[in-house]
């Protein structure tokens, strides 16, 4: 594993829909951690993905991660969004996926398994992924790491695309996690 080089990483935002995110645990800290994710992202110009699982039904992704210009929103209705064309279409073979989303146990570890399946690097955000129940969550987190994906938090994530305190949007950055 290496640190997440913002270069060469995209975001990739598993389902954080208005009609689930009621009822997962801890939902609100989760959305927090994630546009921390979505503003250190806009900040040093890290690629957004963002999927919808069933849309018609579950809704939209919630306000507060409201996909900024230039984020690609791909509906989907299999569980791993890898599985679906339409994701596969929109993220470059080049770039390792930083994973935030819902719900951990269901779609998110799908998802990772299947990026992991297909040789991808997966860094996990443990801060940014929830289920309903927090036994579902920890559960998915330890199987995505048996399986080769590495743990990482929101704030290890902004850090390592930052690498310096010499960087020009430091500052900037430093203050979404403050």
């Amino acid at each position: 594993m290496s640190l997440a080089d913002r270069s060469a990483s995209l975001l990739l935002l598993v389902d954080f829909q208005e009609r689930l995110m009621p009822a997962i645990a801890a939902g609100g800290e989760r959305v927090a951690q994630a546009a921390k994710l979505v503003a250190a992202a806009g900040l040093l110009d890290v690629p957004i993905v963002y999927t919808e699982h069933n849309p018609t039904r579950i809704g939209p992704t919630v306000p507060a991660l409201a996909p900024p210009e230039g984020a690609r929103v791909v509906a989907k209705m299999t569980f791993d969004a890898w599985a679906t064309d339409a994701v596969r279409a929109v993220v470059p073979a080049d770039r390792e996926i930083i994973v935030a989303g819902c719900e951990a146990h269901v779609c998110v570890l799908q998802t990772v398994l299947g990026l992991l399946a297909d040789g991808r690097s997966v860094k996990v955000v443990r801060d940014a992924v929830g289920s309903r129940r927090e036994d579902s969550r920890d559960a998915a987190i330890a199987r995505m790491a048996a399986h080769g994906a590495d743990v990482v938090t929101a704030e290890m994530v902004v850090f390592e695309w930052l690498r310096s305190a010499e960087h020009p949007r430091f500052r900037e950055a430093l203050a979404l996690i403050k």
